[in-house]
C-alpha cells in the first residue's frame, strides 16, 4: 500500500486528522522510513493500531448486497452446483459456496419460486434438513449455464474487496528484526556482513538481486527469505473482476493455516494462508505472467505474480528462463517502480492489478551481461553470494558428514584440500560437501558397507564427481 493511500484509510476511519497526516508525510519526507513508524513517532497513532490495521480479517456478509455479488450470480452459481451435487442441502450448498447460510436460503427460495429447485424430502421439521434437487428445468438450465461457464467452486470476492485486502496485507507493512533474522539464517553458513546486508533487504519489502558463482546457496538464501516473512494472510479463492471469475488460491503455491479464532467470524470465501513463495526457473515464460483463460472451462486462473501477492516471488537461475531476460525485465519493469501492474482479459480490456510482493531474482551469470544500469537501479538490493572462506567450507562439510552418520576426519578433510583443490586448481564450492558425501553414501551402499570418511572415499567420489579437461 502506497504510503498516502495509508493515510487516507487511517482518516476514513477517523483514525487521524488530514493535517496529521500532511505532518507525517512532511516527516517522512526529512527522515525517511515509513508512513506508518512516522506516524507512530510523532504519537498520532498507537504500535498496536497500527498493527490491528495491517490484520484486518475479512467481514461475513450476511445479506446478497454485502457479498457484492449479482443475485443472480449467486442464483446460477447455486443451480450449477445442483447440478453436480445431485441432491443437496443448504448446509451441503453453504460448504460448496463458501457463502452464508441466509444468501444461500434466499437463492435457493428464488430457485424453488421458478421451479428450478424441488425439495426431495426432510429428516426433520428444521429447514436446514431439507433435501432439495434440480427439477428438469433446473437441469436443462444448469447445462445452459455450464456452457456460458464451467466454474463451479466457492463464490468469488469482488475485485475491489481483493485490491484492497492486498493493500491492507501489503509486504511493505511487514518488520523482521535482526535477531529474527539471525536465527532464520542460523542453520546455513554464511558471514555475519551477508546475514546484515540481508536484513534490511528484507524489510524493505523491495527488490533482491542475489548473484554470484552457482552452487553457494543463493537459492537456500532465497528459500529461508520466505520463511522469515511474518504473520499469515487471506488469499480469496477467486475473484470477480470485469464479470469474469480468476482463480487465485492454488494448494500448490499456496499454505492454508489453522484460524486461532472462530472461522465463522470470517468471510469462507477467503482463505487464511502462509505468506505464499512462489518459485520459477528455467521453465518460466512470459505466458505464466498473464492470465490464464480456458475456452472450455470459460475462466481465468491467475498468473504468477497473483498468486505471489502479499508474499515472496523468487526468479531462480534468472537469465536462463525460456525469455530473453531483457524481454522479461521490461515487462516487470513498471511492477517493480509502481506496485502494481496491468493484464488483459480474452475480450481485449485490461484490468489493473496489485503487484505486492518481495521480488528476489537469483543468477550466477554476470548482471552486467544480463540487464542493463538502468534496470538494475531499479533494484534496490544487489548482494552477491561468493565462494565460501576454507574456515566456513570446513564447517559446511563438518555438517554434511554430521547430518549423514559420518565420523569427520581433520587429516582427510586436509588431504581433500591440498591434494585435490589445490593441485587442481578447483575453488571451493558449498553444494560440493553435499554432493561429495552423497558420492561416498551411494557407494557404500552399493558394496554394502558402513560410509566412513577415508583418503580411498574422498578419491572415489572425486574421480566420480567432476571431470577431467
Amino acid at each position: 500500500m502506497s504510503g498516502l493511500l495509508f493515510g487516507e484509510r487511517l482518516i476514513e476511519k477517523k483514525t487521524i486528522s488530514k493535517t496529521q497526516l500532511q505532518k507525517a508525510l512532511d516527516r517522512q519526507r526529512l527522515h525517511g522510513g515509513r508512513l506508518g513508524k512516522n506516524m507512530v513517532d510523532l504519537g498520532f497513532i498507537d504500535k498496536d493500531d497500527l498493527t490491528d490495521f495491517f490484520t484486518s480479517t475479512p467481514a461475513v456478509p450476511q445479506t446478497v448486497e454485502k457479498t457484492g455479488l449479482d443475485f443472480s450470480f449467486i442464483v446460477d452459481l447455486i443451480i450449477k452446483h445442483g447440478l453436480n451435487m445431485g441432491e443437496f442441502s443448504i448446509p451441503e450448498m453453504v460448504a460448496r459456496t463458501k457463502l452464508t447460510s441466509p444468501v444461500v436460503d434466499q437463492a435457493i427460495d428464488r430457485l424453488r419460486q421458478d421451479q428450478l429447485v424441488k425439495v426431495k424430502g426432510a429428516s426433520q421439521l428444521s429447514k436446514l434438513s431439507y433435501r432439495f434437487t434440480l427439477t428438469e428445468s433446473g437441469i436443462e438450465r444448469s447445462m445452459d449455464l455450464m456452457g456460458v461457464s464451467r466454474y463451479v467452486g466457492p463464490a468469488p470476492v469482488t475485485f475491489n474487496e481483493y485490491r484492497n485486502m492486498v493493500e491492507i496485507q501489503t509486504i511493505k507493512s511487514i518488520f523482521v528484526d535482526p535477531e529474527k533474522i539471525k536465527d532464520a539464517f542460523s542453520n546455513l553458513i554464511i558471514s555475519e556482513d551477508l546475514v546484515e546486508r540481508l536484513g534490511p533487504a528484507i524489510s524493505s519489502g523491495r527488490a533482491i538481486f542475489l548473484y554470484g558463482p552457482s552452487g553457494n546457496g543463493k537459492t537456500t538464501i532465497a528459500e529461508t527469505i520466505g520463511r522469515v516473512l511474518p504473520g499469515n494472510i487471506y488469499m480469496p479463492y477467486a475473484v470477480m473482476a470485469e464479470g469474469e471469475i480468476i482463480m487465485i488460491y492454488d494448494k500448490a503455491s499456496h499454505v492454508a493455516v489453522e484460524p486461532e479464532y472462530d472461522s465463522d467470524s470470517v468471510d469462507q470465501r477467503w482463505v487464511l494462508i502462509e505468506r505464499p513463495v512462489v518459485m520459477v526457473g528455467g521453465e518460466m515464460t512470459l505466458k505464466s505472467l498473464d492470465l490464464d483463460f480456458n475456452p472450455i472451462s470459460k475462466f481465468y486462473e491467475a498468473p504468477l505474480q497473483m498468486k505471489a501477492n502479499n508474499g515472496l516471488f523468487i526468479v531462480d537461475d534468472f537469465g536462463r528462463q525460456q525469455v530473453d531476460p531483457q524481454n522479461f525485465l521490461n515487462r516487470w519493469i513498471v511492477p517493480l517502480e509502481r506496485r502494481t501492474d496491468f493484464l488483459s482479459l480474452h475480450t481485449g480490456m485490461k484490468i489493473e492489478i496489485p503487484f505486492d510482493q518481495l521480488v528476489v531474482f537469483s543468477t550466477n551469470i554476470d548482471p552486467g551481461s544480463l540487464v542493463d544500469e538502468a534496470f538494475l537501479r531499479r533494484i534496490r538490493y544487489k548482494i552477491k553470494i561468493d565462494h565460501p572462506e576454507l574456515s566456513e567450507y570446513r564447517e559446511i562439510f563438518q555438517r554434511v558428514c554430521d547430518s549423514n552418520g559420518i565420523a569427520f576426519n581433520n587429516d582427510v578433510f586436509d588431504h581433500l584440500i591440498e591434494n585435490y583443490y589445490h593441485q587442481n586448481n578447483v575453488k571451493l564450492t558449498s553444494c560440493h560437501c553435499r554432493d561429495i558425501i552423497e558420492h561416498i553414501l551411494d557407494n557404500a551402499r552399493y558394496h554394502g558397507l558402513n560410509p566412513e570418511l577415508t583418503k580411498e572415499t574422498i578419491s572415489s567420489a572425486w574421480n566420480s564427481y567432476f571431470v577431467e579437461m
